[in-house]
């Protein structure tokens, strides 16, 4: 009888070690599924800061399954497909091929991709930042939808001249903060030069340097030649912004109405609906004090 009560015990126990075992693996489970479906979420901000549905999907179209076609000086092109379809998207994407796009502008296979893809800002997107937008882009339904090639006269069709481009126009420096600057600044200009891309239409373009940004007239506006049309500068002075308050320009942010009482549209409607209303208000007001402020001198 005796025997019987030890073996009834430890059975018993048995079960009550596997009973908090399973607890505990459901329980990290739910841990990692909470994990994921937050950095999901942070990667949906920076998906909208950095304007990715507006660029990649077409108007009617799926989600990222590429956009409207983009018509510059230099040729048109279309924005690719960024679903998770394993053909038609980047589903066959390692998240290693993703950072090397998106830090260095190259393909999976090692080919340079057009600097229409604006990866030279956001090359200094941070490993959390991308693991973030990595994660968002994987959670994407995929869409099998095939994009047309770039239509480019000779030789610009010929991705090779890209190598030359990228020797004569393309930075390798890093964001680094700037000690003399505030910590709100600094933030700022991270959000803007990252994922905002912010001088991606709002600096003049030299198509003498093939498209390359003027980097020595940081947010004076396009009038022509952009790859999204016209944008107005948004340099700190009377040109640009300078009569805005700090107030109205972090406003600006959250809802899209200037000053006067409008409202933005177009390309820059899709960044507030999309990104820098979804941004916290810590980070909408220091976006608008690195742009009031205005870059460091280089």
């Amino acid at each position: 009888m005796a025997a019987t009560a030890s073996s009834a015990r430890r059975a018993e126990i048995r079960a009550r070690l596997g009973a908090a075992l399973l607890a505990l693996s459901l329980a990290g489970l739910g841990a990692v599924a909470r994990a994921d479906e937050a950095a999901v979420e942070r990667g949906a901000v920076i998906a909208g800061l950095g304007a990715c549905a507006a660029c990649h999907t077409a108007k009617g179209g799926e989600p990222l399954a590429g956009g409207d076609p983009l018509v510059t000086p230099l040729g048109t092109f279309h924005p690719p497909n960024i679903t998770p379809d394993p053909q038609a998207g980047i589903g066959a994407w390692s998240e290693a091929d993703f950072v090397r796009a998106m830090r260095e502008g190259l393909a999976p296979d090692g080919s340079p991709y057009y600097p229409a893809f604006p990866f030279p800002w956001y090359a200094h997107l941070s490993d959390g930042d991308l693991a973030d937008l990595w994660a968002f882009l994987r959670a994407q339904p995929a869409s099998s939808r095939v994009v047309p090639d770039n239509e480019l006269p000779f030789p610009l069709s010929l991705r090779s001249g890209l190598w030359v481009w990228r020797a004569l126009f393309l930075g390798t420096e890093r964001l680094a903060p700037v000690p003399d600057r505030s910590e709100a600044w600094n933030r700022g200009r991270y959000l803007a030069e990252s994922a905002g891309h912010c001088g991606a239409c709002h600096t003049p373009r030299t198509y003498g340097g093939f498209g390359a940004p003027d980097r020595s007239r940081p947010f004076a506006g396009n009038a022509k030649g952009s790859l999204v049309g016209a944008v107005p500068a948004i340099t700190p002075d009377a040109n640009g912004i300078g009569g805005w308050s700090l107030g109205e320009l972090t406003s600006f942010f959250a809802i899209g109405m200037t000053p006067e009482g409008d409202f933005v549209g177009g390309e820059m409607a899709k960044v507030i609906e999309g990104g820098t209303s979804r941004l916290s208000a810590e980070d909408r007001r220091a976006l608008a004090t690195y742009l009031k402020e205005g870059p460091a001198p280089p």
